[in-house]
């Protein structure tokens, strides 16, 4: 690695983009794997609704205490023993729909383990990367997660037709100890050159401390040391903090559901196999990968250009993003054929992702130093929505079941889409009224 031409930051960022992907893998993975178990055993839209939300309990619980971690302990170790966790679960646990108690912990524990990811890659990164590569260098790393949801949705149901469902859990389990591997050997802590660069205008300082240290000189040219408690009260009832709060719910909520339903929603909505469609099929979350990206470098060049103010362009791409999303949810249930489900499923997801570099940078613009504590707060509101969205659309679908006696009408799945497509457009109007780009915390 020492004859690399580039800097060793870039390495850094590649890395827990790939850590992402593979996380998006295996979440996938499971939906895939879990769905065509279940439905050969017979279970019903409610109970697997009820499975598939399990996961987001554990991701909820672990988000602060996550952030914590890797604030105590360094988010380079708490992410390899995320990575290790998971993994062993997924490589010990038998995929048997009737085996309830055991699925549950299992989806438990690997929720646990995946929530203290994304505040250690967080931390990693506002240790590694400057400020004037701060949107492209997020949007590049969360990008792999729709990245790994295009992959899995190509490759995985071929995986389980010809190997099993079990076989899904066996390769994730591979991907997950390979990159622990590549991390363990080649991530290491910024040397002082590239941690001043990622701390200059307070990116990178202590993203979740239970205390604030700061040093103040004193007469004599030292320092000594202050603390300062966190601001939790301020925090909480700041309105931009809640715009953020409010746009995570509903990106995640939208997110999560069609991960979930999808495959569901592609089998028994318009009894289309996921075998037959090819890589049609991971055209969404393709589209999420590239429009991600295409919004973090739009958000730098419009701030770094100065054709838009920090608060215009974040309110820019998450308006845009949102509204159109909107549309596409909700035109949806319309389409009844495999491309016009795969367009409009594309779309929703890809403008969900450009709406995604307005909000999700922002907690680093209102609030550098508290940035994890932040986003600790609405990481749990969008896990939260992965528990309500989840399972009640499973509910919903059991529902439509009863009344319409099958999945295969339209207006079975109407509900489900709607849903989404209405937060979309409150959650937009939230962020136009009181969201900024400026810093409100010192």
């Amino acid at each position: 690695m020492k004859s690399m031409k580039f800097p060793k930051r870039y390495l850094i960022v590649l890395l827990t983009f790939v850590s992402t992907c593979v996380c998006y893998i295996e979440r996938v993975g499971f939906s895939i794997a879990y769905t065509v178990a279940a439905d050969a055993a017979g279970i019903n839209q409610s109970s697997k609704g009820t499975i598939l939300s399990t996961f987001y309990y554990g991701y909820a619980c672990s988000q602060v205490p996550g952030g914590w971690a890797a604030q105590k302990i360094g988010g380079r170790q708490v992410l390899l023993l995320s990575f290790v966790l998971w993994s062993s679960t997924c490589f010990l646990v038998p995929l048997d729909p009737n085996r309830v108690t055991i699925l549950v912990v299992a989806r438990l524990l690997v929720g646990v383990a995946q929530g203290f990811i994304f505040p250690s890659i967080h931390t990693v990164l506002a240790q590694w990367v400057p400020p004037h590569e701060r949107s492209r260098s997020v949007s590049l790393t969360t990008s792999g997660m729709y990245l790994g949801a295009a992959m899995g949705m190509l490759v995985l149901p071929s995986l389980v037709k010809f190997r099993g469902p079990q076989s899904v859990f066996i390769a994730e389990a591979a991907l997950g100890v390979i990159w622990s591997f590549f991390w363990f050997k080649y991530a290491t802590d910024p040397p002082r050159s590239e941690h001043q660069k990622a701390t200059a205008t307070g990116f990178g300082e202590s993203l979740l401390p239970t205390k604030a240290s700061q040093k103040i000189k004193v007469e004599n040219g030292g320092t000594t040391a202050r603390t300062s408690e966190i601001p939790w009260k301020r925090i909480l009832a700041s309105r931009p903090v809640w715009a953020i709060v409010v746009n995570n719910f509903t990106f995640h909520y939208a997110l999560y559901v069609l991960m979930n339903w999808l495959p569901t929603y592609f089998e028994l909505g318009l009894q289309l196999s996921l075998q037959e469609m090819g890589s049609s099929k991971m055209l969404p979350y393709f589209n999420m990968f590239i429009f991600s990206n295409i919004g973090g470098v739009l958000a730098d060049h419009l701030i770094t250009k100065r054709i838009m103010s920090v608060t215009k362009t974040r309110k820019f791409l998450n308006t845009v993003g949102f509204i159109v999303s909107s549309l596409a949810l909700m035109a949806l249930p319309i389409f009844r054929t495999s491309a016009g489900a795969i367009f409009c499923s594309s779309v929703a997801l890809g403008f969900l992702a450009l709406g995604r570099a307005g909000f999700a940078v922002n907690h680093m613009d209102i609030a550098p130093k508290y940035a994890g504590i932040v986003m600790g707060v609405s990481n749990t509101a969008g896990t939260l929505a992965g528990i309500i969205g989840v399972d009640m659309t499973g509910k919903l679908l059991e529902a439509a079941k009863a009344e319409y006696s099958d999945l295969s009408s339209p207006e079975s799945w109407r509900i489900v889409f709607v849903i989404p497509g209405l937060l979309c457009v409150f959650s937009s109007f939230i962020f136009l009224l009181f969201s900024t780009g400026e810093r409100i915390f010192d």
